[in-house]
């Protein structure tokens, strides 16, 4: 089972590679408006196709922390960030925890997973609880229909849109939001 669910990631791998001449993640990285200094959770990294364009963006004194429920997700990452020397990436392997301390995250890069996610209230709740109190969740999901994303961001209660990007939403948290 774990040798079909690792060909069938390095085939997904492959995809976001292509996809990455279609739509270059750093114009999406651009929307979120990172900061040198941020710490950002990509929460379903994949392969990394975000880390080396965020972690350029929140420099030395930033910090990554890439999750996703895959170890050879996982792997690549580490991989990658060895290879191009990104000391500011932190891997987490974990299909809900972060295991990050409360208010500690700038940015939640939520990107491409949220359709393939089991307990979705469970994973909003953990980023509402890791997200700095005016922190944002970049929203971003190809498998949805633009009518849909906004809907299931905020259904849980826990954030609102703040505004849709061109290639992403951005949702804050609701101050009065119970987890």
């Amino acid at each position: 089972m774990n040798l079909m669910l690792d060909l069938w990631f390095k085939l997904m791998t492959l995809e976001f590679k292509f996809r990455e001449f279609i739509k270059p993640s750093k114009k999406i990285i651009d929307e979120v408006g990172l900061k040198k200094g941020f710490d950002v959770l990509d929460y379903g990294c994949g392969s990394g196709g975000y880390v080396s364009a965020v972690s350029r963006a929140v420099g030395p004194n930033g910090e990554v922390y890439a999750l996703d429920a895959m170890p050879i997700a996982v792997k690549m990452v580490k991989k990658l960030a060895d290879e191009k020397e990104l000391t500011n990436v932190e891997t987490v392997l974990s299909e809900c925890s972060t295991d990050l301390p409360d208010g500690q995250i700038d940015v939640v890069l939520l990107y491409d997973v949220f359709h393939d996610l089991e307990n979705r209230n469970a994973v909003l709740s953990e980023l509402y609880r890791v997200l700095k109190p005016d922190g944002t969740l970049s929203f971003s999901d190809h498998h949805l229909k633009d009518s849909e994303i906004e809907g299931k961001a905020t259904g849980s209660g826990l954030f609102k849109l703040l505004k849709k990007n061109n290639l992403t939403y951005s949702f804050i948290k609701v101050s009065t939001a119970h987890t």
